[in-house]
């Protein structure tokens, strides 16, 4: 309009060009306010806290995720022969070690066509990478005929055998005669398993707890800033990936609740102070500089440390430069037994990597796509999970921290949809399209500053006893010793729901979270239906039945504004 404006006066002169002017800068300023959530605004004054998660994903988001050109394993030299209908376990597992014993960035890779694979595809040890010839038509099918139960007979699922009978943690439908232990595969385990070898990728039982190598107590540091002051750095040196732990040893009453959860009145479970010697937090971060005892970190702290909450630096055992990609995991349209009980079908059980990366896969008719643990500065990206069987999970993320799953699509009914669970901080989900009853799951267990961004749902509004639509968006689960459902932060950007069915167009639809968390933040919902929120206890929220089209992805938002103050 201000080019039309001078074309028409040559120069801005005439009193009535130089009033329009006005009106229109006036104008635009108002819309761009409009428009802007004044969350950015209030959290860049602190007065109202926003994470930034702009910290997810591969090198925090920084780098470009690498293609290895150089040391190509083929499993067809070891023998494996795809679409022979004969099972290739053998020669993939010898291109597996051939791997393990190379020297230096190394990739296995498949040609196109379909391999059978009977036995459990291990890596141990950084930078391998996984890599098929694509995803789709033309691309790699890695196919699993039989579940994990029949096949892992080791030692990998001990300690959470003895913890489920231990605990007697069973399945319980009495309407469809069903009382039976937890299959350990539920949540653990998948055909392709990547774990440093002595490592736990959750801790059951205390008797298998390892002692923690404490390498510096950090004495001061404020949230949101990137450096610490240590007791002692004689032990930190630059590049170090270490723990960074805040414990609650001070029961029902500790410090380190009132970070986790503020000044709540929801109950808080008792795994967060029957457990004092094991950290509740816990933050994988990198060490960039250390100036006497001040030390920089690679991200930004989570939570504050004083005398009052300390923290300490300890040793992690992780792998770097982990990736798999390019691949079709393909499980067969096996019965299902029932939540708790899978038998296993698990694509990818993802743990104790710094820096790694899963990219272009589709997966089918698995019961869980992917599992993490133990992790950070993973990037998860282009999956599709397909199939008719109800999966227990799509992308779990579990004990991780910085973790980015992007451009994912599931078009498979899956219980818990999006799921951050226990211990996962600072992890985001983004772009990302849910077909079948999808929810967004906070698992409890002291998950929080995690966010759900850019995410569409397609759903079917269920209609409650006063004849009311409605839909469980925010269906959180977990053990109730560790409710609530999430710590303080959870943010929910941008949130699109397509209502297929189940509402009449005019009619507003109920978006429920149930017992989530305190301090959330649900900023942009809108669809093809006007809502309401409900959610446990009372979130912040803006622009209900607002797209935010001129920031559709608060993860990235950030990040670019990151990439910019380096400039």
């Amino acid at each position: 309009m201000l080019l039309n404006l001078s074309n028409r006066c040559g120069e801005f002169r005439c009193g009535w060009c130089l009033r329009l002017l006005v009106a229109c800068v006036v104008y635009t300023v108002m819309v761009s306010a409009q428009s802007t959530p004044s969350i950015l605004q209030k959290a860049d004054s602190n007065e109202v806290r926003l994470p930034d998660f702009s910290f997810a994903g591969y090198k925090n988001g920084l780098s470009e995720i690498p293609v290895v050109r150089k040391k190509l394993i083929n499993v067809t030299r070891f023998g494996a022969i795809a679409d022979d209908e004969l099972d290739d376990s053998k020669a993939i597992l010898e291109a597996l070690d051939k791997a393990h014993s190379t020297k230096g960035f190394v990739a296995v890779v498949f040609p196109k066509g379909k391999f059978i694979v009977s036995e459990i595809l291990r890596i141990k040890r950084s930078n391998i990478v996984l890599r098929g010839a694509g995803s789709g038509e033309g691309g790699t099918t890695l196919y699993f005929p039989r579940p994990l139960s029949m096949i892992d007979k080791g030692a990998s699922v001990t300690e959470l055998t003895e913890y489920i009978t231990q605990y007697n943690k069973r399945q319980r439908v009495p309407n469809r005669n069903i009382d039976d232990l937890y299959s350990e595969y539920s949540w653990t385990g998948g055909f392709i398993w990547i774990q440093k070898e002595g490592t736990r990728a959750a801790s059951y039982l205390e008797k298998y707890d390892l002692e923690i190598e404490v390498l510096a107590d950090v004495k001061a540091g404020q949230a949101g800033n990137n450096t610490v002051i240590v007791e002692d750095a004689s032990k930190l040196s630059v590049g170090d990936v270490l723990e960074l732990q805040w414990f609650n040893k001070h029961g029902e009453q500790g410090a380190l609740l009132n970070e986790l959860y503020g000044d709540t009145k929801l109950k808080i479970g008792s795994h967060h102070w029957t457990k004092p010697e094991r950290p509740l937090v816990r933050q994988k971060t990198e060490i960039l500089a250390i100036e006497d005892n001040k030390v920089t970190i690679s991200d930004l702290l989570l939570h504050n440390i004083s005398s009052a909450l300390p923290a300490q630096f300890a040793y992690w055992g992780h792998l770097t430069e982990v990736g798999i990609e390019d691949l079709h995991l393909e499980f067969p349209n096996a019965l299902n037994f029932g939540h708790h009980h899978e038998q296993g079908y698990n694509g990818i059980y993802y743990t104790s990597v710094y820096n790694g990366w899963v990219r272009n896969l589709k997966v089918s008719n698995a019961d869980s796509a992917m599992l993490t643990y133990n992790s950070a500065n993973v990037t998860i990206s282009d999956i599709k999970t397909t199939g008719d069987r109800r999966a227990h999970y799509a992308v779990h993320l579990g004990n991780v921290h910085n973790v980015l799953v992007e451009k994912l699509m599931i078009f498979n009914p899956v219980i818990h949809t999006l799921s951050f669970n226990t211990q996962s901080t600072k992890s985001v989900f983004t772009d990302v399209h849910a077909f079948t009853a999808p929810v967004l799951d906070q698992h409890a267990g002291s998950n929080h500053q995690n966010l759900y961004d850019d995410v569409k749902l397609y759903v079917t509004a269920q209609t409650n006893k006063q004849g009311k639509a409605y839909y469980p968006v925010w269906n959180g689960s977990g053990a109730s010793y560790w409710q609530p459902g999430h710590g303080r932060y959870n943010t929910t950007w941008n949130l699109r729901v397509t209502v297929l069915g189940g509402a009449e167009v005019t009619e507003k639809v109920m978006l429920l979270g149930a017992d989530e968390g305190p301090d959330g933040r649900i900023v942009g919902v809108s669809g093809n239906r006007e809502f309401d929120i409900d959610y446990h206890p009372a979130p912040y929220t803006e622009k209900i039945n607002q797209s935010l089209d001129e920031i559709p992805s608060l993860y990235r938002w950030q990040l670019e504004k990151r990439k910019k103050s380096f400039k």
